[in-house]
């Protein structure tokens, strides 16, 4: 599943750069993440990154966007076929 960014964001610009997919954008008042480049950092990192850098813990898993460590490991592949 992606992650998402709660109203609870204080727009603190942590997050963005931490990022290893440029997942992260400004939204119209908060930080975003586009569900389709998000891999949870399967492929870079062995926990999220911008999670860990959060200093208020808005940034929890999106129920609404729901997948396996296989389909994270493919759309991470994807993504770096594309950067190529």
């Amino acid at each position: 599943m992606a992650l998402m960014i709660t109203d609870d964001c204080i727009n603190c610009d942590v997050c963005e750069p931490e990022c290893p997919n440029d997942a992260i954008y400004m939204g119209a008042e908060i930080y975003e993440i586009d569900p389709d480049k998000c891999t949870e950092c399967v492929g870079h990192f062995n926990e999220p990154q911008c999670q860990q850098v959060c200093p208020v813990s808005c940034i929890p898993f999106n129920p609404a966007w729901r997948e396996s460590e296989e389909q994270l490991r493919s759309k991470f592949e994807r993504l770096q076929a594309a950067k190529a």
